[in-house]
Order: structure tokens, then C-alpha cells, then sequence
């Protein structure tokens, strides 16, 4: 049976289609199954959420849903359609509530929920009786509408049981306190990648990592999937990318199980609640590819709850360049209004091949191989980020009655005047550059040697710099433009 979609409510970023109903449907262990579908078109200047609802009678034990939408070919510049799709429960539909039951986005064309088991992106659980939304998102409509067809299908019998779900420990045998290696910017089957949590685990374990966070697009199932395969050489952290239509940002180690919402855009003011939430759960907010040139993607909420932002996403790009760039900016402005800064972060964000886990990673100065240490050296900006384990890094400033700071940290000299030595230990660089950048912008630059292993050092002061960083590039390849970075550390802060 097929039936048009009506609109009958609106808001100013959801809209409500009529309800599909299986009222009629026998129930029953051996009630047959039932099918409804769905047909309509979303007209250009759709709400970012379209909700559809299903009333959902007594006695299923599968709800499966599909879809299919047309993609008409458009004139060079303009959008076309891309439809993403999820579910909410019985609970609703409220931002932040307890309905939700996943979300896989354009990565599926379908999907399943049963008690003991779910789609990938989905939450395994029964099948209760109420109104059911599934949830459509019209990322990009073309001009002439977006035409699609949903397909419910109810199967009857027995709920089954759902497992108890079994997640990471927060603690891994680890080296004491190190530097620790981590990836937090990942993607699996249970959102739009194609690697299964295993191969991740292994691409990880490859790439000399020592921790990474599980960081779907707006689903927390993938949870739940890694079973087997943390170890004592392998902590992993459970975590969200909240991906709305305003930028994309990271929820990193959150509590298990927690889901963010990601329904609202920068004008409903609605992130620092979120923010908030994210930090109730043990986790980090951190703002991902804050500059990325994809629908949706270029970050818009600013950066006053961020605990870390990521200033290079994957294999360096200009647009890494830029977000570089904005956060030097910000240091400046810390310095300026003595406020507290925002430390910087590397990830991956690997899909598939050849995307490469670790590639970059972010290297922290931990007491453990914790959770909770991890996430402390992360905010502190106790870190450096390399673009490989080939690239290890040491960096810190000393001056005065044999005073000394390190990445992240403030050193105190008696003076503005005050001599202070900067030193930077590279290995793993073969053919690049060091470069010390301070508030007024790049002050030193020395040429590393030939195996790519070696220390450089420069003499200061408080008042000539306010704090200093460093970055290892590779050769420029565009005239007039910087080489792409093989490593980059947060700042030492001076102050007489």
C-alpha cells in the first residue's frame, strides 16, 4: 500500500508529515508482515528535519525501513538532492530526549531495528508500541524538489532479548607517564565509513597509536562494537562526531552510551547547552576541520566552549592551513585579554582507503594510559601533533635561575628583559625545516639535517616573544606558499 506524505505542522527547522498506520495490521506471533510506503516531494527551503511518523502497534519484534530519492541532473554550481535519514522511537522527537534509536545520514539506503541486534548506526531494543519518527534530512534539495519514497515494514513474533551492551575499559596497561599516540577522529560502518571497527583497531595498531576515540556521525552504536579489541597496548574512547548543519565537532571520551544531539544550527543558540552535556559525560568539545569547504561543514559557533580545536584533519590541505592560522590568531587575543586558550589537535578523520588512521595523530603528555589522563593532557595542551610515530618531538624554553617549561605550559623569569632559550628535538624529518612562531608571527627558522634528526635552539624574551611554538614543514611543492606541516606543537608561554 502506497500513500502520499502530507505536511501537516511546521516549524522553523522541523517539519511533520502525516502519520502511517498499521492499525489495521494483525498482531501476533504469526501475524504476516506489514508494509506501508510513502511517497512525496520536498520542495527547495525544506526544514533541516522532516519527521515522519509510524504508529507502531503491540507484538513487533523488527521495524525495517528503506528509501530511495531522485537525483535529477543540475546546471554546473547548483545543489542537487542528498537525503539523509534516521529514527526516533516511541519516546519522541524532543532535542536531547531519549528517543533516539539512530542515524546512518546518505551512508545507507536502509535499515533494521530488533531487540537483538540493529543495523550498524542503530540501537539494538525492542520494538515497542507507540509513534515511531523516522527522520529525514534534506542536506541539499535542487530546484525542482526532492522526490522520495519511504518504505515501512513491520515484522510480528516474539521481542527476543537485548545483550547488555559490553564497552572499552577507561584504563589500558599503557608505559606510566609518556607520551601517548592517538587518533580521535574516526569513522566505521556505523556511520559513513567503510572499515569495520577491527580494521581500525589493526590500522591502528600499525600506525603506532596508543589510543583512538570512536567518533561516528551523530550515532553512539559503534559504542558498544569494539569487543576484543582493546588491549593493554590499545585504549579506546567512545565518542560522537555531532555533525550539524553549522560544522562539525567532536564529542572525545564521552561516558558510554551518551548521545549528542546535533538538531540546531548556530542561531537557535543552542551548542553551549550541548557543550555543557558533553562535558557532564567526561568528554572534550572539540570543534573538527573548523575551515572544510563541504555543505555544512565550515564551523559557525565560534570558539568559547571549545576545550581543543583540530587544526589539521587528514593529509594537509590549505584549509588546514587556515585553521592554522585562526588559532595562532587566538593566541594572540589570549595573550592580549589574558584569557585562558584553546589548545590544538590532529586527527585522521579516516574513512576508508586510502585514507590513513594516525595520519595525523596527536601525541600527549600523560600520567597513564587512562581515559581520564588522556583528556587532562589534551586540555592542558600538553600535546604535539606529528604526521606519523616516525616523528617524535621534543620542545620547551628555559631562562632564569634554571627554570624550565614545556609544551603547553607557562614559564616565569624574573623579566621582560630576561634571556630565554627555546629548544626543539626533532627526529623523523628528513628534508624539512624547523620554524619557531611567536606572536608576531615566524621569528626563526633553521634547516633540519639531512637524516632528519637534530635539536635547534634560539634565544629570547618575554617581551620579544609572549610565547613560541613550533613547526616542522616539508618543502614548499606551490611557490609562495608554506611547505605542508610534518609536525606542529603547542605553545610555551613566556612571561617576565
Amino acid at each position: 500500500m502506497a500513500r502520499r506524505g502530507l505536511l501537516v505542522g511546521t516549524a522553523a527547522t522541523a517539519l511533520t508529515l502525516g502519520t502511517v498506520s498499521f492499525a489495521d495490521a494483525a498482531t501476533g506471533d504469526d501475524a504476516p508482515d506489514r508494509t506501508r510506503t510513502v511517497r512525496g516531494t520536498l520542495p527547495m527551503g525544506s526544514p533541516d528535519y522532516v519527521y515522519l511518523p509510524v504508529e507502531v502497534p503491540r507484538g513487533v519484534r523488527e521495524i525495517a525501513v528503506s528509501y530511495t530519492y531522485e537525483k535529477p541532473p543540475v546546471p554546473a554550481g547548483t545543489q542537487g538532492n542528498a537525503l539523509d535519514i534516521g529514527i526516533f522511537d516511541e519516546r519522541g522527537t524532543e532535542l536531547g530526549g531519549r528517543g533516539f534509536r539512530g542515524w546512518s545520514g546518505g551512508a545507507r539506503s536502509s535499515f533494521f531495528i530488533r531487540a537483538d541486534e540493529a543495523t550498524p548506526g542503530y540501537i539494538a531494543g525492542p520494538v515497542r508500541a507507540g509513534t515511531w519518527n523516522i527522520a529525514l534530512g534534506p542536506y541539499t534539495v535542487a530546484p525542482e524538489g526532492l522526490p522520495y519514497e519511504v518504505t515501512i515494514t513491520l515484522r510480528f513474533g516474539p521481542t527476543g532479548s537485548t545483550p547488555k551492551p559490553v564497552y572499552p575499559p577507561e584504563r589500558a596497561k599503557g608505559r606510566g607517564r609518556s607520551w601517548y599516540r592517538g587518533d580521535c577522529h574516526l569513522h566505521s560502518v556505523h556511520s559513513d565509513g567503510k572499515r569495520t571497527p577491527a580494521e581500525i583497531a589493526a590500522a591502528a595498531r600499525a600506525a603506532g597509536l596508543d589510543f583512538i576515540n570512536s567518533s561516528e556521525h551523530n550515532t553512539y552504536s559503534a559504542h558498544s562494537a569494539w569487543g576484543g579489541l582493546w588491549g593493554d597496548d590499545l585504549l579506546v574512547l567512545t565518542g560522537e562526531e555531532v555533525t550539524t548543519r553549522n560544522g562539525h565537532v567532536i564529542a572525545l571520551a564521552t561516558d558510554p552510551g551518551t548521545f549528542v544531539d546535533w538538531r540546531y544550527r548556530a542561531r537557535d543558540n543552542r551548542f553551549g547547552h550541548y557543550a555543557k552535556a558533553v562535558r557532564r559525560a567526561g568528554g572534550l568539545v572539540v570543534p573538527a576541520h573548523p575551515h572544510a569547504t563541504c555543505i555544512g561543514c565550515h564551523w559557525k559557533f565560534g570558539f568559547g566552549e571549545a576545550d581543543a580545536v583540530e587544526v589539521w584533519n587528514g593529509a594537509y590541505t590549505p584549509e588546514d592551513e587556515i585553521a592554522l592560522a585562526e588559532w595562532d590568531n587566538s593566541l594572540v587575543a589570549a595573550v592580549r585579554t589574558s584569557k585562558p586558550w584553546v589548545p590544538a589537535m590532529g586527527n585522521s578523520d579516516a574513512h576508508r582507503e586510502p585514507d590513513k588512521v594516525g595520519l595525523p595523530q596527536t601525541v600527549v603528555l600523560a600520567g597513564e594510559l587512562s581515559r581520564e589522563a588522556i583528556t587532562a593532557g589534551i586540555r592542558a595542551g600538553h600535546s604535539y601533533i606529528a604526521e606519523s610515530s616516525a616523528v617524535t618531538l621534543s620542545f620547551g624554553a628555559s631562562g632564569g635561575r634554571g627554570l624550565h617549561a614545556g609544551i603547553g605550559e607557562r614559564l616565569r623569569v624574573d623579566g621582560d628583559d630576561t634571556p630565554v632559550t627555546v629548544r626543539l628535538e626533532v627526529t623523523g624529518a628528513p628534508g624539512c625545516t624547523a620554524h619557531f612562531v611567536t606572536d608576531q608571527g615566524t621569528l626563526f627558522t633553521a634547516t633540519l639535517p639531512e637524516s632528519g634528526t637534530g635539536v635547534v635552539e634560539w634565544r629570547t624574551t618575554p617581551v620579544y616573544a609572549a610565547y613560541v611554538r613550533a613547526e616542522v614543514r616539508h618543502p614548499a611543492t606551490v611557490p609562495g606558499l608554506p611547505g605542508a606541516l610534518a609536525a606542529l606543537t603547542n605553545p610555551v608561554f613566556l612571561e617576565g
